[in-house]
């Protein structure tokens, strides 16, 4: 079928953007104030995520939790859910239209409906620097979803085991002692920590890069409330060639908790007020 061009197409495409969701009237999430009280805090846990696995790990509101690169590059695919109702989780897209497509220090990760509240803040982003690059790719994204053995499947037409969708439904199974059944609803899209992505600007495919992430380099959040957390080491390395591999050079992830000396001062954030009629 022949595409034909309408006389003002040019006159249609110039028309201006609005953005869809304009974030001034968020509430502050008092950054400074958020920095001054982890200058207070001490290492209270840790849990080291191995290679091409997942772990879940448990962060009490007002408290921090930094992901770390330590050994070599690596990309982890981060879920989020709230300690007293797993149901409440991260929801990474309605996150995406309020803060765009990367997250830096000042965001802060939302949860899913009908609750809307923040989960966590990033007060500490160390590859902040790399901002937008000429290819449109920016670091911590929350538009890709999660490696998955169900698209590799479809794509590949083989089943590999270590996606971080399966490691993070084994983490989940094996840290609230559910089952397969109960656990995989529960595992959503994700933060991908450290990951460099974005679309290309001829065909609008998502792509990746080799991450600019190195040993010691991280990302640190405040807990705005009680959380699990489930951080899988993604079995694509630096995502620089490829994901879902086995032939990818993989690294661990630790993720450290922080206790702060006093509490942060500031009331847990509330589920959204909206009622329905």
């Amino acid at each position: 079928m022949t595409c034909i061009i309408p006389e003002d197409a040019a006159e249609r495409r110039a028309v201006r953007p609005v953005i869809c969701y304009p974030n001034e009237t968020l509430p502050d999430p008092n950054l400074s104030g958020l920095q001054a009280l982890r200058l207070t805090a001490r290492k209270s846990g840790e849990c080291l995520v191995p290679p091409r696995e997942a772990r879940c790990f448990h962060v009490p509101a007002g408290h921090f939790f930094r992901i770390t690169s330590v050994e070599g590059p690596q990309v982890g695919d981060l879920n989020l859910w709230s300690a007293a109702d797993p149901r409440e989780r991260f929801y990474s897209g309605k996150t995406r239209a309020l803060h765009g497509t990367h997250l830096t220090r000042g965001h802060r990760m939302w949860s899913s409906f009908p609750h809307l509240r923040p989960m966590a803040t990033v007060v500490e982003d160390t590859l902040e620097w790399y901002g937008i690059d000429e290819y449109g790719a920016s670091v911590h994204d929350v538009i890709g979803t999660r490696c998955d053995p169900y698209t590799h499947r479809l794509l590949n037409g083989q089943d590999y085991h270590h996606c971080c969708h399966s490691n993070l439904v084994n983490a989940l199974m094996a840290e609230l002692g559910l089952s397969r059944q109960e656990a995989e609803p529960l595992v959503h899209d994700v933060l991908n920590v450290f990951m460099c992505t974005g679309f290309t600007r001829d065909t609008g495919q998502y792509f990746m890069k080799a991450s600019p992430v190195r040993p010691g380099d991280h990302i640190e959040f405040f807990a705005e409330i009680d959380l699990i957390g489930g951080l899988s080491a993604c079995p694509g390395g630096d995502c620089g060639s490829e994901h879902s591999s086995d032939a990818a050079a993989c690294h661990p992830l630790l993720v450290e908790i922080f206790a702060p000396a006093r509490l942060a001062g500031r009331a847990e954030p509330e589920p959204s007020t909206y009622r329905w009629p």
